[in-house]
């Protein structure tokens, strides 16, 4: 009731409801939710967006990321008494980081369920980071606003590596958006286009000089732009980062064998009889184009 009847604080000049909008307007909010739903219509299918019932369906998905509820993940204190130790267990409230997984909230309660967790991550809004195991890594999308990976443990061959980095390397990622966004922002918010971020790529396709398809969609690299990053805590001279050297050879070599019959085999007799040269020379020759064949424009 305080809200709607404007009221404020001895020691506030301005209404909180004013603040929100205040902080909304001045964070660019409409600018974040054109995004939003852009980027959501993709992930959900749902091409048709004059259709009131994919409109309903991206109203659903919002109110779904939206109404995650805070997590409560437990600790445990290890405290020395006397001879022994003492264990007691905390929980801690946390919206800015979740594990991907079934949640318990802070009401010790069952919380959200790996889809909400999913759908929250792929939404500007929190949780900010995503924390999962292996699960994680194979036939799921987190690239909407996440284009960054964090390795706490390496795996063991390079296709696990190149599935876990691919998760956030996808269609219209995070790091793309950005890029075309630093390209072509000023000339089309000048052109007053409807729908910004559709005319940011129709903007960034037309100025490409590639045309396979794959720029912009899904690379569109700039000098000193977004990029996929990769980050291993590995200590200096420790086993993890001699083995993340062996990972980044076998994985340029992996992908040079991709669409080979028995990669295994091929990958392991060029790594131990190629040099980094000589592999960098043959690579033209073994590496097999998957890409659409280029279309040249009719000239109207």
């Amino acid at each position: 009731m305080a809200l709607i009847r404007g009221g404020r604080r001895d020691h506030e000049a301005t209404p909180y409801w004013r603040q929100v909008v205040d902080y909304c307007a001045a964070g660019n909010l409409q600018a974040v939710l054109d995004e939003y739903i852009h980027t959501l219509r993709d992930l959900e299918g749902l091409f048709a967006g004059d259709d009131e019932e994919a409109w309903d369906k991206l109203a659903e998905a919002v109110t779904a990321a939206l109404s995650l509820r805070t997590g409560a993940p437990r600790v445990d204190e290890i405290q020395p008494v006397d001879d022994s130790v003492r264990i007691q267990h905390r929980r801690l409230r946390n919206h800015f980081a979740m594990r991907f997984g079934a949640q318990e909230s802070d009401d010790g309660k069952t919380g959200a369920r790996e889809g909400q967790v999913r759908r929250a991550f792929n939404s500007p809004f929190w949780p900010f980071v995503l924390v999962s195991t292996s699960v994680g890594q194979e036939g799921l999308d987190f690239h909407a606003y996440c284009h960054a990976v964090m390795h706490w443990n390496l795996p063991s061959n390079p296709v696990d590596l190149e599935q876990r980095e691919g998760r956030v390397h996808r269609y219209k990622g995070h790091a793309v958006r950005k890029n075309v966004a630093t390209k072509h922002g000023d000339e089309v918010l000048a052109s007053g286009s409807k729908d910004v971020w559709h005319a940011l790529f129709e903007a960034a396709r037309d100025q490409s000089t590639n045309g396979v398809g794959l720029v912009p969609y899904w690379l569109f690299p700039l000098d000193d732009g977004a990029y996929i990053e990769r980050h291993v805590p590995a200590l200096p001279l420790s086993r993890d980062a001699s083995q993340l050297e062996a990972l980044k050879r076998s994985l340029a070599v992996y992908r040079m064998v991709f669409g080979q019959p028995r990669q295994d085999d091929l990958m392991t007799f060029l790594l131990e009889r190629c040099s980094r040269e000589r592999l960098e020379e043959i690579e033209p020759s073994l590496r097999i184009d998957l890409s659409p064949r280029r279309r040249e424009r009719p000239n109207i």
